[in-house]
């Protein structure tokens, strides 16, 4: 027994100093450059420790000999690695495929792009992006190095992998930004919603691409922050269309002015079309009073008629005044007439004095619509009005005022106006007056188609007084003639426990007998 243990404990022994002879001796073929004996011997049975001495082979920068070694024992990242330092960077991206160990991609992509070999770099690249721990470290290699476009077309090929992830879009979305601006927008419109839009909005502000920015802003839903951007960079991002419809979305209503303001120095004949889009959304009398204070409301002028229907003081009253100043008397007069919440009052006082006949007589109108008919009529009269200045007389229902302008006819020798005022004025206007008047002046065939009316109608009312009184008279004397008595007993209704009257003695030739009515109900109970 004791034997067979010492037999064992050499053999073991043996074992492990043949082991050790032949991996110096591997390392010896190595080190002395016979690679081919060196690929004979571990090709053949051995107990060396290949992979051992093939990262001595590695570490003293014997890559050859690596090679073999590693090759033998199959350690294909470690051949990868070793087929970079010997340039053979096709075989390397195969041993690296073979191991698909990140690491190994990420070393084998690292040195082809140190030896500019980019096509190999790429195909290594493209199972490195698709770990989003590992991109930023990619792309930061690539970018120290300058070649951008290179990595540019990288990620322009992975963006086609099954595994790609918004890392990947977005970190191209950036690099466009910094060097290749003019696919960014395209890039975006097609990837939006796959790129980290806050990280993508940061690197279009730091590159000063506005058109970007803004597109970004309104799929990001920050349409306050877009329709500064446009107002803020107009020559490079702003779009009418585009601008007309974030700004019915933006959450800050103070907006809409700065958006007014925007467009009256930047593009003022567009501003009733931003304004219509505008129109449910404004508050119409703030925005008429900014366009006032600007001395542009006349700009505005479509807008403003297209609120006037709110009825509006504000509104009425400058759009009145842009009337006046264009001396638009019919558009005055019309807007007047269908809408009336305004100081009628200041603006008659104003209208008085103006240089055109037609606004001193809507300026009148106005009186008469207050009912300062003296004022109206006066200032018909000033402008020789002669048809107003009835009319509102007519419409004043007061005599003294009416006879007082047929009184003015006369005294400017005016006789045909004086008829026509005894037809329109007729109703206000005393015969005894307009004789007298007449008379007066000797223009008595002026009143005669007054006067005839006038003793017409007074004939008719006596006619009638003679006949309404003959009608009284008739009745008075029918109720003469009818029996009062009687009438009186008839309205006499039977009370309880009364018997009803009977014919009165005398009447019908019969004197009339009742011996059971005792003078009350009581003797007429008892009889019953």
């Amino acid at each position: 027994a004791v034997v067979s243990t010492q037999s064992g404990h050499y053999g073991r022994g043996k074992k492990a100093r043949e082991a050790i002879i032949e991996t110096e001796l591997v390392f010896a073929y190595a080190k002395v450059n016979r690679l081919a004996d060196l690929e004979e011997f571990i090709s053949s049975p051995n107990i060396a420790q290949v992979q051992q001495v093939g990262e001595r082979c590695y570490e003293e920068q014997l890559y050859e000999a690596a090679r073999i070694l590693f090759n033998n024992v199959s350690n294909y990242a470690r051949l990868a690695s070793t087929l970079v330092h010997l340039g053979e960077f096709q075989a390397a991206v195969d041993s690296a495929r073979k191991a698909n160990s990140t690491k190994t991609w990420k070393e084998v992509c690292f040195a082809c792009v140190e030896a500019k070999e980019f096509r190999m770099a790429q195909m290594c690249g493209l199972h490195i992006v698709v770990h989003a721990d590992e991109l930023e470290e990619l792309i930061n290699f690539y970018q120290s190095r300058g070649h951008f476009q290179e990595l540019i077309q990288m990620l322009e090929a992975a963006l086609g992998l099954e595994r790609a992830h918004m890392g990947m879009f977005t970190e191209l979305a950036i690099l466009y930004s910094k060097y290749n601006p003019d696919k960014m927008r395209e890039h975006l419109e097609l990837f939006w919603s796959r790129v980290n839009i806050p990280k993508v909005l940061r690197a279009a502000e730091q590159a000063h691409l506005w058109p970007e920015l803004v597109f970004l802003y309104d799929k990001y839903e920050e349409y306050d922050n877009a329709i500064q951007t446009m107002m803020t960079h107009p020559t490079q991002c702003w779009k009418e269309a585009l601008f007309k419809d974030i700004i019915t979305k933006v959450a800050n209503i103070e907006l809409y002015y700065k958006a007014l303001t925007f467009y009256l120095e930047f593009k003022p004949l567009l501003l009733n079309d931003l304004l219509l889009v505008l129109t449910p959304r404004l508050d119409h009398t703030k925005a008429v009073t900014f366009f006032q204070k600007a001395g542009e409301l006349a700009l505005v002028l479509p807008y403003v008629k297209s609120v006037q229907s709110h009825n509006n003081k504000v509104i009425n009253e400058a759009l009145n005044n842009i009337y006046i100043d264009h001396e638009d008397y019919d558009s005055l007069r019309e807007s007047i007439d269908n809408y009336n919440n305004f100081d009628n009052i200041a603006l008659a006082i104003r209208l008085e004095k103006h240089e055109l006949i037609e606004f001193r007589r809507i300026a009148a109108y106005l009186f008469k619509m207050n009912n300062r008919w003296e004022q109206a009529v006066k200032l018909c009269k000033k402008d020789l009005l002669f048809k107003d200045a009835m009319e509102y007389a007519a419409d004043s229902r007061n005599s003294k005022i009416s006879e007082e302008l047929m009184a003015w006819f006369l005294e400017n020798k005016n006789y045909e106006c004086f008829a026509a005022g005894t037809f329109v004025m007729y109703d206000m206007l005393r015969p005894d007056v307009i004789l007298e008047l007449a008379w007066k002046h000797n223009i008595m065939d002026f009143a005669m188609p007054y006067l005839i009316q006038s003793l017409k109608e007074y004939t008719q009312k006596v006619d009638k007084l003679e006949v309404s009184d003959e009608t009284r008279t008739k009745e008075a004397e029918t109720n003469n003639q009818q029996p009062l008595v009687l009438g009186e007993q008839l309205m006499i209704t039977a009370g309880p426990g009364m018997m009803a009257p009977g014919p009165m003695p005398g009447m019908y030739g019969m004197q009339q007998v009742n011996p059971m009515y005792n003078g009350g109900g009581a003797g007429y109970m008892g009889a019953m």
